[in-house]
């Protein structure tokens, strides 16, 4: 089915009935996996549609734009992820003020009842919902008492760091411990998306870069990376990757730029996924381009390096 929705009002979603869960859902980490998988096996055994119910902007991004927390998914990879973990309808609503001012009791007759028709609501630890946050999973409970549909909690899933969140992740991801965010994650950090055009500085300094864009959101994690590209053949291509706002050459906006060893096609339009494999240093501002240049060289051994001994540990040939 593999529906997509953002509105609250609108044509019922699930007719027949629908197991839901409910989340932020960035970064969709182990913790989050555990809670759709449930749902999946739910909806599965009772013949109803898995629904995973988020919202976009995400409410902190709403509710303090300036100092929003920094996204580990963009949008369309949210979707992407949660579609391919088997949920046969997204629901990404619009988080704006009319959201905002809902009640909790409204929320769940506009949405749970009248638009997914829910069986059962399964949330994770700490589940708050509605205006001011009034709603939890006791009033989800007894609202679901009153309208046919039962609701409960997952566990908390936690790992040698503590309990997998994405507070915890974004921490792993901010101090460059790309292990631990894997850990946490369930496998490596990546970024999703359509490659830009830029300014071709890189390919006028013999380093041509992928660009992705960021879609004004807040990046959990910057500096120079060792990454395996993903989308442009059958298998991951090796590479190395900047991710921040170009001091050098005054860049403002932030972007990521992967140059992919040993490729020299046109990958404008296409859409890609940088892995992170290792942190190679911070982003720096150098006096001159030939001083990048030479830095760009050092970075580009480094990552050949560790992407040659990523390939050795996972007993990768090719």
């Amino acid at each position: 089915m593999n529906k997509l929705f953002r509105d609250v009002e609108g044509k019922p979603a699930c007719p027949q009935g629908s197991v839901v869960c409910i989340g932020a859902f960035d970064g969709l980490h182990r913790g989050h996996q555990a809670l759709v998988g449930h749902v999946r096996a739910r909806a599965r055994a009772t013949g109803l549609a898995a629904v995973a119910l988020s919202f976009e902007p995400l409410p902190r991004e709403f509710f303090a734009p300036a100092t929003p927390p920094a996204r580990l998914l963009l949008p369309r990879a949210k979707f992407e992820g949660l579609r391919g973990l088997g949920m046969d309808v997204v629901g990404l609503l619009r988080f704006n003020a009319a959201m905002a001012a809902m009640s909790a009791e409204a929320f769940v007759e506009r949405v749970l009842v009248q638009r997914l028709a829910a069986r059962e609501v399964w949330v994770g630890p700490e589940f708050r919902f509605g205006h001011r946050r009034a709603g939890d999973l006791g009033l989800l409970q007894a609202l679901g008492e009153r309208h046919g549909f039962t609701a409960a909690e997952v566990p908390v899933v936690a790992d040698a760091a503590g309990r997998v969140s994405a507070s915890a992740v974004r921490a792993h991801l901010a101090a460059g411990d790309l292990d631990a965010a894997a850990a946490a994650l369930g496998r490596r950090y990546a970024i999703a998306g359509k490659v830009v055009r830029g300014k071709q500085l890189g390919r006028q300094l013999g380093y041509p870069t992928a660009n992705l864009r960021l879609a004004g959101k807040k990046a959990p994690l910057g500096g120079i990376f060792a990454v395996w590209v993903h989308g442009i053949g059958p298998v991951p291509r090796a590479g190395v990757a900047s991710l921040g706002t170009r001091p050098t050459v005054q860049g403002v906006e932030p972007l990521l730029e992967a140059h992919v060893f040993d490729f020299d096609g046109d990958l404008y339009g296409s859409r890609i996924d940088v892995e992170f494999v290792a942190k190679l240093r911070d982003e720096e501002k150098f006096d001159d381009l030939p001083s990048l240049v030479r830095q760009m060289d050092e970075d580009a051994r480094q990552a050949r390096r560790a992407l040659r001994q990523d390939r050795e540990e996972r007993g990768v040939t090719a």
